[in-house]
This record gives C-alpha cells, structure tokens and sequence, in this order.
C-alpha cells in the first residue's frame, strides 16, 4: 500500500511531459508509456504542455516559411 501512495504521488520531471505531448502530437504512444503516463503526469501538466508544444509548432512552421520565402 505504501509503494502505491508513493507512485501516485510522485509528478512527472518536465522532460517525461514534454516527451509525452510530442509523442501524442504525433500520435505515436505505446501502452505501457502511456499507462505510466496517466499515473505521473496531472492534467494541468499536460495542458500546460500542450500548450507550450503548440507555440513552438506554430512557431517552427513559420519561421521554415519565413526562410523558403525569403
């Protein structure tokens, strides 16, 4: 009982966040990470990081226009 209370409590580092938006913005997951995701990672973490994800994306894709236009 005690290992269960001490693995949902733990949070996920901010590289397992990152690491699991990009992976779900490709769409690309294995059950078992995904699994392990939903146990560390908190709802707020993963707006906030979806969030993030997408400023970078948009921001990636108009910067590679910027330079083919240029």
């Amino acid at each position: 009982m005690n290992n269960q209370q001490q693995s949902s409590s733990e949070k996920a580092s901010t590289w397992q966040v990152a690491k699991a938006v990009f992976w779900s913005f490709l769409g690309i997951r294995k059950k078992s990470d995904l699994d392990q995701d939903a146990k560390m990672i908190s709802p707020y973490q993963v707006v906030i990081g979806g969030l993030i994800g997408a400023v970078v994306f948009v921001l990636s894709i108009l910067l590679v226009v910027r330079l083919v236009t240029n």
